[in-house]
């Protein structure tokens, strides 16, 4: 048994490890070969890896490597200009005001699932992964303020979307009462995980700085040492805080992960970018492992029966975002057409997205609710569109608009 799991893990770092060389060879999107050999080696393709067999151990493995991606994102989330933090609050409160009930209407409509199951979906649907958005944006190569702008999108909104979806997940099972008890509970956990991920970020940026100063004084006499100390300190605070979060209160380790992040980002700032590259590295190697593992959980007989309407339910959630992105540019001239159009096409789904449905559907069926497949199958449908069309047209949209960042010039040697 030992055996086949590990063939199981062995095939999915193969699986990411092929998909990002031939990506990098290519220069295709990353993500869709991801999601691609995932689907081959999963049920949906040549059924060679089982992700199921690895029973409970998965999701508290998958929650810690997720939780590496979102302190990444957080580590680099240095928001500078007014105008840029407040496209940011926009966006994030048109989606959740107005994106949640347009994705529930469509759910019910198209897809066919029940009001309450549609509010799960609308709520899941949030989510615009950074595990996805991130490497699309350096792969693209935009503008710095497009750039942060997507992913704190979803830095943002990914915790909220899992909160969320938990808490209405918690109502259609029947677990909380009036919406006074979904409001407190929803506060607490998101309030909750901020603030004990602030409180982690504090301490450990003090460590940090602490470790950096004794390194410096000891004339740089041991500093590769002193930055491998760095980064195991660095995950050792972050997987207890995450483990110790969801312990205390469920789905709070996700906020708590992005909040520790900005706080060690901020505090640290110059310093932090010692540590940036070695963590960014361990969440692409997150990234690797875990998209491939998680897309061959999905096998056709959970996609088909949505039909026409369920792909007609995913198409127009991505046409759906063009009027809300207009909403979100009112009164902000820093954007203009161009980078409005690019917003309203990038968002594509990712990797917390697919964990949290799957959770769910796993909840429903022990309840005996009806539905749960096809909760599952509509959130995995809107992982492969997004990820498939956003990610493979994402670079023609790109440079026909104009928005690439120039690759920078390789320095030539000083004559001598």
């Amino acid at each position: 048994m030992s055996e086949r799991l590990a063939l199981i893990w062995g095939s999915a770092f193969f699986a990411g490890s092929l998909a990002q060389a031939t990506a990098w060879v290519t220069g295709q999107p990353a993500v869709v070969l991801l999601l691609g050999m995932g689907l081959l080696a999963g049920h949906a393709g040549f059924d060679i890896v089982h992700p199921e067999n690895l029973g409970a151990g998965l999701e508290p493995l998958v929650g810690l490597l997720v939780s590496l991606v979102l302190f990444d994102g957080g580590l680099n989330l240095r928001l500078a200009g007014r105008d840029l933090q407040r496209s940011v609050l926009q966006l994030v409160l048109v989606r959740l005001v107005l994106g949640l009930p347009l994705a529930a209407l469509l759910a019910h409509a198209l897809a066919g699932l029940p009001w309450s199951l549609a509010l799960v979906y609308g709520a899941i649907a949030l989510a615009t992964g950074p595990t996805v958005v991130s490497p699309m944006v350096r792969q693209l190569r935009l503008a710095p303020k497009l750039g942060q702008l997507l992913e704190a999108e979803g830095l943002i909104l990914e915790p909220v979307s899992a909160v969320l979806g938990l808490v209405l997940l918690q109502v259609t099972l029947g677990d909380l009462g009036g919406w006074q008890e979904v409001a407190s509970r929803l506060l607490l956990r998101l309030g909750g995980g901020v603030a004990l991920g602030g409180l982690a970020g504090l301490l450990l940026s003090e460590a940090l700085r602490r470790l950096g100063a004794l390194a410096a004084a000891r004339g740089g006499e041991g500093t590769a040492e002193s930055n491998g100390l760095a980064l195991q300190l660095t995950l050792g605070v972050l997987f207890l805080m995450f483990s110790g979060c969801e312990a205390l209160l469920p789905e709070s380790g996700l906020p708590a992960a992005v909040s520790a992040g900005v706080v060690v980002g901020l505090r640290l700032d110059a310093a932090a970018t010692q540590l940036d590259e070695l963590i960014r590295q361990l969440a692409m190697l997150a990234i690797t492992v875990l998209f491939p593992l998680l897309a061959a959980d999905v096998s056709w007989a959970e996609l088909s029966p949505l039909g026409l309407g369920g792909r007609g339910c995913v198409v127009a959630l991505m046409l759906v975002r063009w009027p809300l992105i207009q909403l979100t540019g009112l009164g902000l001239p820093s954007l203009d057409w161009k980078e409005k159009a690019l917003l309203s096409w990038i968002a594509p789904r990712g990797i917390v997205t697919a964990a949290v449905v799957s959770l769910f559907a796993l909840e429903l069926d022990r309840a005996e609710v009806a539905g749960g497949g096809a909760l599952k199958g509509l959130v995995f449908l809107t992982i492969l569109m997004t990820v498939g069309l956003q990610g493979f047209t994402a670079p023609w949209l790109v440079n026909r608009l104009g928005l690439a960042q120039p690759e920078a010039a390789p320095e030539l040697p000083q004559p001598g």
